[in-house]
């Protein structure tokens, strides 16, 4: 498994204290980040601009992904190792969990191909699924 120092170098990108902290954040993550979960978890070491621009930088460069919701915001999330600069490869299903609200990559549940309509081109699919998580799971 690489090193949060690896997966700067390997996307070159310049390691710096920012870019160390919120990478490991997502290391250690579950699942799904909001920019308020990072700047709620390093406190007031970093600015809102420093964060979003983190973001925006690892999303470019194929380190993380961004999960849009039905609020209209964005969560981010740790891409798997076949995604890479400007060509996201995570076209699996997020979990909503309806209680805790955790929000998961299902990796290994694809979303389905979804035919378009002649002269529609798909660049990127989402698929959000709504439930329970395993944790909290209705009986």
């Amino acid at each position: 498994m690489l090193t949060k120092n690896d997966i700067l170098t390997k996307n070159g990108l310049s390691v710096t204290q920012s870019r160390t902290q919120i990478l490991e954040l997502f290391l250690k993550s579950n699942g799904a980040l909001s920019h308020a979960d990072i700047e709620r978890n390093t406190g007031a070491a970093f600015d809102r601009v420093t964060i979003y621009r983190t973001l925006q930088t690892f999303t470019d460069k194929g380190i993380i992904h961004q999960i849009p919701t039905t609020d209209n915001s964005i969560l981010y999330a740790l891409c798997r190792e076949n995604c890479e600069a400007g060509h996201h490869h995570d076209n699996h299903v997020h979990f909503i969990c309806l209680q805790c609200n955790a929000t998961t990559c299902l990796a290994d549940v694809t979303v389905p191909d979804v035919r378009l309509p002649k002269g529609f081109v798909a660049r990127q699919s989402a698929m959000l699924v709504w439930g329970f998580c395993e944790n909290c799971k209705q009986e």
